[in-house]
């Protein structure tokens, strides 16, 4: 039993990114290394997530519900900092993966590098191309999804083995440094297929119905319908995307690292994150490795 990297959620029904959650991280590093905490207590997730150490939570509607998540989730890390050299953590519906092309797996790659540090995997976001791709999503995503835009925004400081804070959301931390292996991925599957999407909106509507007006709840404005826009309109947009040949991301980190350094007097440390109006095609290398 590998006791290198643990990796921690939280989830509330969204089944379809937690089994892909589920495979991805149990073939990585064994069920009885994932940390997922249950807000409220479903049973379906408690089943599917059999063999994981799950934790269960009140489900009620509360205010700032997603401030009050990162709290436990940054203190889930830092306690499991005592047992594990690299914890991961972040949303469901973000994977990290390795390039093929680098030869080893996460665990490999995570048992040789240094820790006590902050590793930041380049963000790409899958996107599901309704006018090329038809087929639904079942095992696997990549490969029938073979294409993604630069999301610097899902950059995340997620793989940690030092003593740091994270902020909200999990887009900051306050480790002073940079590192963003070449090799390293981070995959945002929230919009891999439409589907799905639509149906997870769906639920994320109906949740935040009774928590009040937008700007007295702490979490994005995506989660309110008054906010979400016309589903099909969002992914016929990803046709229209300038695609970008060849998939070399090293000019990308390169700006991550010029960019980087305090945000204001938080405490926290940034890069920037411009809006790329770009899209790739994933290397035949990556199907289904996700």
């Amino acid at each position: 039993m590998q006791s290198t990297v643990a990796v921690v959620t939280m989830v509330r029904d969204d089944l379809f990114f937690l089994k892909l959650w589920l495979n991805h991280y149990g073939r990585q590093f064994g069920r009885e290394n994932l940390y997922i905490v249950n807000h409220g207590r479903g049973t379906d997730v408690a089943r599917l997530a059999e063999g994981c150490n799950i934790i269960g939570i009140p489900g009620d509607g509360q205010r700032n519900f997603d401030m009050k998540r990162w709290r436990l989730l940054n203190n889930l890390v830092m306690g499991l900092r005592s047992y594990y050299t690299h914890v991961i953590v972040g949303d469901v519906d973000e994977l990290v993966v390795i390039d093929p092309a680098d030869g080893r797996t996460l665990l490999e790659f995570l048992t040789e590098v240094r820790k006590n540090r902050v590793y930041t995997p380049l963000g790409l976001e899958v996107i599901h191309r309704i006018d090329q791709e038809h087929q639904p999503i079942t095992d696997h995503v990549l490969g029938l999804r073979r294409h993604v835009r630069l999301a610097p925004h899902y950059s995340k400081p997620c793989i940690i083995s030092t003593g740091t804070k994270i902020a909200r959301g999990g887009h900051y931390t306050q480790f002073e440094q940079l590192f963003t292996p070449d090799c390293l991925y981070l995959l945002h599957l929230k919009f891999c297929d439409f589907g799905e999407y639509a149906a997870a909106m769906n639920r994320r509507n109906a949740l935040t119905q009774d928590l009040g007006a937008v700007q007295d709840v702490s979490i994005g404005r995506h989660w309110f319908a008054e906010a979400r826009g016309e589903d099909r309109a969002v992914f016929d947009a990803f046709a229209d995307l300038p695609m970008v040949e060849g998939f070399d991301m090293r000019p990308y980190r390169k700006k991550m690292q010029r960019s980087f350094g305090p945000r204001g007097d938080t405490g926290f440390f940034e890069f920037e994150r411009p809006e790329y109006k770009l899209q790739f095609q994933l290397p035949d290398r990556f199907n289904s490795i996700v």
